[in-house]
């Protein structure tokens, strides 16, 4: 092996990790966010975020935009309050 042939394998292996990193860090993200904001559903929309992005990533926006929407108090709780 040539020191050209070593280097390539370091590169391969270094764009491997990075993509292993950022497919971990996109789907921890929107249960990351979730949970940090107080998210009523947190735990559905880290599965929300994981199972989209392992299935196609059509709709991991959409789990992202979840984590950031505040769902409005019930009924009931704005009578007992």
């Amino acid at each position: 092996m040539s020191g050209f042939d070593i280097f390539a394998w370091i590169v391969l292996i270094i764009l491997a990790a990075c993509i292993v990193a950022v497919f971990c860090i996109a789907g921890w993200l929107p249960g990351h966010i979730a949970k940090t904001r107080g998210h009523p559903q947190a735990e559905a929309v880290t599965v929300a975020g994981w199972v989209t992005l392992i299935c196609g990533f059509a709709l991991w926006p959409v789990a992202l935009i979840w984590a950031y929407v505040d769902v409005p108090a019930s009924s009931k709780r704005e009578q007992q309050s």
